[in-house]
């Protein structure tokens, strides 16, 4: 669980903030859906967390660190919500790039049990979250060595906006694991904070080291293209930034916004736009989904089905889902990059996935027991035929 936990909020943490320019303020609705579709997600994971901490399969001291790390997600994206300040446009957009992955994730959770979800409950307390950061704080002074624990600590700074006590606990963490191109590329985010949102200086100097670890980090390459683009090499910028669209889903949020801030800078550097090519979007992995003849009498007509992707070796976080009725099986299945769950978790990313099938009693997107499935075995991401069938009881 806590590896998961930790790898999500890495996911999350590669925003898109300094890219996004212009940004313009969101209106009040969508500030309020976004806040109350995290909400939700932070109710639903926090009730998993507490129930595996019950079944004993995640330790005390695990539990209380994944709940820091959910809160520091949370309070990052609701206070996303609030009007930006004159100066704080690149902070504003930093928001924005980490609630569009968990604005995804919300999907998902959200459509298995839309009646349990009450904005108006559950949201975070900040004199809570800020003890359990303190206390995060004092058990890393007994043990210096945590990088995982260094590197939590400093995004949990950062989302208070404590970006001077970020930038120690970051570079404590780089410390210790120098070849770690998204904790560099995170280091450099809140040092270019401490100095008035600019990247130039020592921040560049480590956006360049994360790139030569990793030239395909997103973060990096949005930090580089944003200190090239305060140079005034528009050029520079735009090549950058261009290195970013094969990472994210063609026909994504995410994908528009880079095309748009490097059309922006070729025209500042007076270049010809470039030609419009259509991308040939992945297929994903295709198949049919069946019930077994002897599960049958077990079904209503109106029972919820979800059938999702995951990584075969990866994390556990759907790649795609598709809900449908169990009067629909059997169900032709497609599912592809257009149904990604987050940035960056997507079926063509994985070259193995597996495709698993569930009747849910209770309509809920979890399992529970009573409910009904089934998986495929590992298959290239790209398959078709796949064949699930539906043929056992969770217990």
């Amino acid at each position: 669980m806590i590896a998961f936990w930790l790898a999500a909020a890495a996911l999350a943490a590669v925003a898109l903030f300094f890219v996004l320019r212009p940004l313009r303020a969101p209106k009040a609705r969508a500030q309020l859906s976004r806040r109350e579709a995290n909400v939700a997600i932070y109710r639903d994971q926090l009730r998993e967390l507490d129930a595996d901490l019950a079944a004993g399969t995640l330790a005390r001291e695990d539990h209380e660190r994944s709940r820091l790390e959910l809160e520091a997600r949370l309070l990052e994206d609701v206070s996303a919500a609030e009007p930006p300040e004159r100066s704080a446009g690149r902070r504003a957009a930093f928001a924005v790039g980490i609630a569009v992955p968990l604005v995804a994730v919300a999907v998902y959770f959200a459509t298995g049990n839309l009646r349990a979800l009450d904005p108006h409950q559950g949201v975070p307390d900040a004199a809570q979250f800020e003890s359990m950061v303190e206390r995060l704080a004092a058990k890393l002074r007994d043990r210096p060595e945590d990088v995982e624990g260094w590197k939590l600590l400093g995004r949990s700074y950062s989302a208070m906006g404590r970006y001077r006590e970020a930038v120690d606990a970051f570079s404590r963490a780089a410390e210790r694991s120098p070849t770690d191109a998204q904790l560099l590329a995170d280091f450099a985010d809140v040092l270019a904070m401490t100095r008035g949102e600019r990247v130039a200086g020592e921040p560049e100097r480590l956006v360049e080291r994360a790139l030569e670890i990793d030239p395909k980090n997103l973060k990096a390459l949005a930090l580089a293209g944003t200190a090239a683009y305060e140079q005034q090499d528009y050029a520079k910028a735009a090549a950058l930034w261009s290195r970013m669209l094969p990472l994210v889903p063609a026909d994504s949020e995410d994908a528009r916004t880079i095309a748009g801030n490097v059309e922006e800078a070729r025209k500042l550097a007076g270049i010809a736009p470039a030609p419009q090519k259509q991308a040939k979007a992945h297929p994903g992995v295709r198949g049919t989904v069946r019930l077994a003849p002897q599960l049958a009498k077990s079904v209503k007509p109106d029972d919820q089905v979800f059938v999702f992707a995951r990584a075969a070796e990866g994390p556990p976080m759907p790649l795609a889902v598709l809900r449908a009725r169990a009067g629909d099986l059997p169900l032709q299945f497609a599912l592809n990059d257009s149904m990604a769950m987050a940035q960056g978790l997507t079926v063509s990313a994985y070259a193995k996935v597996v495709v698993t099938a569930r009747v849910s009693k209770s309509g809920s997107a979890k399992p529970g027991p009573g409910d009904l499935q089934g998986a495929s075995g590992p298959v290239a991401n790209d398959a078709s035929g796949v064949a699930v069938t539906i043929d056992s009881v969770v217990r």
